[in-house]
């Protein structure tokens, strides 16, 4: 009898475990929004740079400030454009937007350097124009973020638009999203 009752005792721990791993894993259900849950994996990159790496003076105040390549793969289906906003959130005014560009092809798999992908608008930056304006930094090592958004919208916005008025243009319309970080020191 003793060793029944240690037999069921060890089934039940080991039920118990098995039911508390698969209540984290993430089901493809989610009953309390009736909705399937989406997996995110677009990606964006660049031949110029790595993620977390250092970013080339080229594209920088120091050089020739023309924005860097970025490749873009894996956007989702229903994509009808996408948005990309760049800034450098250690400045010390606090964020500083250094290019603002939407309705961008979602068809898109390469941006090139000094370029601008054919039909897409440029908004304000801090710089208060309507480009690319690398990085600047007035002290120390400062992240630059390269924020790719696909959205199930074209926005109807003009270029004296600012970062704000994109991003809140943008929300509930954002099917994916990626980043790829540059860092950058004048020393």
């Amino acid at each position: 009898m003793r060793f029944l009752f240690k037999v069921l005792l060890a089934a039940a721990f080991v039920t118990a475990i098995f039911w508390v791993l698969d209540s984290r894993r993430p089901s493809e259900y989610d009953k309390n929004n009736q909705s399937t849950i989406k997996i995110k994996a677009m990606e964006i990159t660049s031949f110029s740079f790595e993620h977390n790496g250092r970013f080339p003076t080229q594209f920088t105040c120091d050089g020739p400030d023309e924005n860097p390549d970025l490749s873009i793969t894996k956007v989702p289906e229903g994509a009808k454009s996408l948005t990309l906003l760049v800034d450098d959130p250690d400045a010390p005014i606090g964020n500083w937007d250094h290019w603002v560009v939407w309705n961008i092809d979602p068809a898109t798999e390469l941006i090139e350097k000094n370029s601008v992908p054919g039909g897409a608008v440029q908004g304000l930056t801090t710089f208060g124009h309507n480009k690319y304006g690398g990085p600047c930094p007035h002290g120390g090592e400062h992240r630059y973020f390269f924020k790719l958004y696909a959205l199930d919208i074209m926005l109807d916005l003009p270029e004296t638009s600012t970062k704000a008025d994109v991003e809140k243009a943008m929300e509930g319309h954002v099917l994916d999203e990626a980043v790829i970080v540059g860092l950058y020191s004048r020393t």
